[in-house]
């Protein structure tokens, strides 16, 4: 009965299961583990919110003071990067950071499912937020905003040379925020399974490896506690990134 809990492959945690089948024209709109958990995040984090927004207090409850501490760390962040125009864009952030640290916390429970360690996500995500910032830099700035690619002073001859490169960067930054989220849960996670899978071969197979099973289990738990604390930091670059991103647009150099 136990083996019936063991997966075969560090790999198989992150595969995507069908558990509503739903077809529509021809599309697949079928729900997933992934939109499950995704929204479980999101009830999480309306559930969390109204519980730390309920009989507010001068001296905060464990509740309030766990918001007000992730708002604060939201709130220097965008102040630091992006000024006295970021306050227009803190409810979004916030809430970035928010269902980031959320959907990669619940990865962390066994049996769960991490969202942000299919690319699939990530990448949609970074594209999304990519367009959008996009978008806010073209109505800021009009036609000016393309002097991104453009610097003033620039020898005629490097010109097509020089638009290539800065529009190549620019836009690998969608890759690059994308595939860091992702590599590094997907990475984490696999690590945990192999040793846990490790752990208990030996604890299995009995005699003097039972004992010695002790090692790759205490490894075990100072990587979860590593792998906490990268799920917290990951999300917290993201969103960092996010705002760096946005003052490239806002603020343009």
């Amino acid at each position: 009965m136990q083996k019936a809990f063991i997966i075969g492959s560090p790999l198989e945690q992150f595969e995507i299961v069908t558990l509503i089948p739903l077809s529509i024209l021809g599309f697949n709109f079928s729900l997933t583990n992934s939109w499950l958990f995704l929204f479980i995040a999101t009830f999480l984090i309306f559930f969390w919110i109204s519980l730390s927004f309920y009989q507010l207090r001068l001296v905060p409850n464990s509740w309030q003071l766990v918001k007000e501490s992730i708002y604060k760390i939201t709130s220097t962040m965008i102040k630091d990067n992006l000024g006295s125009k970021g306050e227009f864009y803190f409810p979004f952030i916030f809430c970035l950071h928010l269902i980031l640290l959320y959907s990669n916390f619940i990865g962390m429970v066994p049996y769960s499912f991490t969202v942000t360690s299919h690319i699939i996500f990530t990448f949609g995500l970074a594209l999304a937020i990519f367009i959008g910032i996009n978008i806010i830099g073209i109505q800021t700035h009009g036609t000016k905003f393309f002097n991104l690619f453009l610097p003033r002073g620039v020898p005629l001859a490097i010109v097509p040379l020089l638009i290539t490169i800065e529009f190549l960067s620019y836009i690998v930054k969608v890759f690059t925020l994308s595939i860091r989220l992702f590599a590094n849960m997907t990475s984490g996670h696999t690590l945990l399974k192999i040793i846990a899978g490790f752990a208990w071969t030996m604890l299995s197979m009995g005699g003097i490896l039972a004992i010695f099973h002790l090692i790759p289990l205490g490894l075990l738990l100072a990587l979860i506690g590593l792998e906490l604390a990268i799920a917290g930091l990951q999300a917290y670059v993201f969103t960092l990134l996010t705002c760096i991103y946005l003052n490239d647009v806002l603020n343009m150099h």
